[in-house]
């Protein structure tokens, strides 16, 4: 959580404060960014620019908002933009895997292809509803949070996450079965 004092500094103009300020939040803006664009590359090109404008703009920042939504809402629309922009592109990415033991290998294979589906799934579900399931599984926001982050009535993040959720549950029904993955 960041303290008031270091965003009332940052606004005031004190430099240690704003880079103290970015460097607190900047893996929260990444994992978000990650979880929206779902590549490395990407969401390291978005979070860059998040932490910029957050840089350009902290002085904008008014406290009717808690400071981590109005965060939320500059990476989320990052995000979105860049979806928007993007073109579907074929992604080989070489990772290198690296076990404890190799009693263990099939129990560390088994969870990397689980936590893989799970993030095959988020990446097919539309925008709106991958922004909410990311806001609130990933960086544990509150409805309201959600609401307040995305400019969205609370009932309309409610039915997005209800609606997420279902889209999940089958595409993650489709991956045990053996569908088609990405």
């Amino acid at each position: 959580m960041v303290a008031p004092e270091m965003i009332k500094a940052a606004q005031a103009g004190d430099r240690e404060a704003l880079v103290s300020l970015l460097r607190e939040i900047e893996t929260h803006v990444y994992r978000t960014a990650f979880y929206m664009l779902g590549n490395e590359q990407d969401a390291m090109d978005a979070s860059q620019e998040a932490l910029i404008r957050i840089y350009t703009k902290i002085g904008s920042y008014e406290e009717k908002a808690l400071f981590k939504t109005w965060v939320q809402r500059i990476v989320t629309n990052i995000c979105i933009d860049k979806f928007r922009r993007a073109k579907p592109a074929v992604s080989i990415e070489e990772h290198e895997m690296i076990f404890a033991s190799r009693e263990n290998v099939e129990e560390e294979i088994m969870f990397r292809d689980t936590i893989n589906e799970v993030h095959l799934a988020i990446e097919k579900l539309p925008e709106h509803h991958r922004s909410v399931v990311v806001l609130r599984y990933v960086q544990d926001f509150s409805y309201n949070e959600i609401a307040e982050s995305l400019g969205l009535p609370i009932n309309t993040v409610k039915s997005y996450l209800f609606r997420a959720r279902q889209q999940l549950q089958t595409l993650l029904k489709d991956y045990q079965k053996g569908g088609v993955r990405g």
